[in-house]
């Protein structure tokens, strides 16, 4: 059995974090062009929202479905072989999904109903299903990989230069890259993200020593699954961080969704427009994933997370009103700053709080709680905009989601207020 590595730097710049952050950089990147790539191209295929909303739900189902084996995967395998293994698998998703789109140009107008091209949606959906099942296995690995790079009295400050990379990657450069090669060609992005995964594999593979976590399980699964439960139940601020971001999760999802079709009906924006947009979000992201820590520190975890929670309500609003390109990516910039300043939180306590030899299981068990909801939010956006033009015009019922988000994180925020600030405290972190 191999030894569990934990890494000793007295600093988050030195040791293999940097290849780390490099190769979850690299990712990210690829997951910011599929941002643009994924909706525009079903967009290309349909104007169904439900239809297009199917191939965000195949991305995301996998996190329902995957997401208890992930853990107990992880907490018995070596987890950067798990995360090479993983970004291995999504380079062939998406390179399937270019060579399928390429076999289906040129493609023919969208229809309002139906799809235009069969086989390449079809394809679509099955890349997505690969690349998201993936994607569960990798994050969960990689999460649980990060506290033996750097000492936990770190975390916040690691989570945030690694969240300010993956967001720079993620929405800052990736929707404008893939936006761009949307336009170019639509098999393009799926190829320029094939090519990233493997790439991002072979600076994993780089990365020296073994990383199994120490006295790693070999009972029944059932019966490790059952510790991890167990160890959630008795640690009640756990749980109620996953419900609290699982909804928060499924009205973002409901939002990103819906604002598809917003933008390009409504505001007018092309491919690119799209992606500038998501950008200007991304500015706020990176800034809230710097100074997140410095943010918790003043304020303290508990009423840090309240606020950041409550940010959610006029944000969603917000962007139903927005008149212009430019308002509406100023509000996701802010909106987005409260989202890091959030995981600062609620990642660095989990991290914190569970034993290394059951972080993989118990971080699962967590995700299922707050990434298992993202599906039902994608299939409430297609729902709740088909309702809405049953009663009003097509522009109006373009903006219904974000005013049902709006309203459900209302309700979430009311519910979570008071449990968040008892359970978090108002202490600060501890200081490295």
């Amino acid at each position: 059995m191999g030894q569990h590595v934990r890494q000793p730097p007295a600093t988050i710049s030195g040791g293999p974090l940097p290849r780390f952050i490099a190769a979850s950089g690299l990712t990210n990147l690829a997951d910011g062009i599929a941002t643009v790539a994924w909706a525009w191209t079903a967009s290309l295929l349909t104007r169904d929202p439900l239809l297009i909303a199917l191939v965000a739900v195949a991305l995301r189902l996998p996190w329902a479905i995957f997401a208890i084996p992930a853990g107990i995967v992880t907490d018995r395998a070596d987890r950067r072989r798990l995360i090479l293994g993983m970004d291995v698998l999504r380079s062939a998703g998406f390179g399937g999904a270019a060579v399928a789109l390429w076999s289906a140009l040129p493609l023919a107008d969208a229809p309002q109903v139906g799809v235009s091209s069969m086989p390449a949606f079809a394809a679509l959906i099955l890349a997505a299903l690969t690349v998201g099942a993936a994607e569960v296995f990798r994050d969960n690995a990689a999460q649980t990989m990060l506290p033996s790079l750097v000492p936990h009295e770190r975390l916040e400050a690691a989570n945030g230069r690694l969240w300010s990379v993956e967001l720079t990657g993620n929405a800052l450069v990736g929707p404008p890259l893939g936006a761009m090669l949307v336009a170019m060609a639509l098999p393009l992005p799926f190829v320029v993200n094939g090519m990233s995964h493997g790439l991002a594999a072979l600076i994993v593979a780089g990365i020296a020593g073994s990383f199994r976590p120490r006295h790693a399980d070999r009972r029944n699964w059932r019966s490790e699954l059952a510790e991890a439960m167990a160890f959630l139940r008795a640690a009640p601020i756990l749980g109620l961080l996953a419900w609290l971001t699982g909804f928060w999760n499924l009205f973002f999802q409901m939002v990103m969704i819906g604002l598809i079709l917003h933008v390009q009906e409504n505001l007018g924006l092309s491919a690119t427009g799209y992606g500038l947009v998501l950008a200007a979000g991304a500015v706020g992201g990176i800034a809230g994933g710097l100074l997140g820590e410095r943010v918790v520190r003043r304020m303290g975890a508990g009423t840090a997370a309240q606020w950041m929670l409550f940010a959610s309500i006029p944000a969603f609003a917000a962007m139903a009103l927005a008149p212009s390109a430019w308002v509406l990516g100023l509000i996701l910039a802010i909106f987005e700053f409260c989202g890091l300043v959030w995981n600062t939180v609620s990642v660095s306590t989990r991290q914190r709080m569970i034993p290394d030899r059951m972080l993989g299981r118990v971080n699962s068990l967590y995700r299922l709680l707050a990434w298992g909801m993202m599906p039902l939010g994608l299939l409430l956006s297609g729902i709740v905009l088909r309702a809405a033009e049953a009663v009003v015009a097509r522009d109006s019922a373009l903006t219904a989601p974000f005013w049902v988000a709006a309203a459900g994180i209302s309700l979430v925020t009311a519910i979570g207020w008071r449990p968040l600030g008892t359970g978090l405290g108002h202490r600060a972190p501890p200081k490295g």
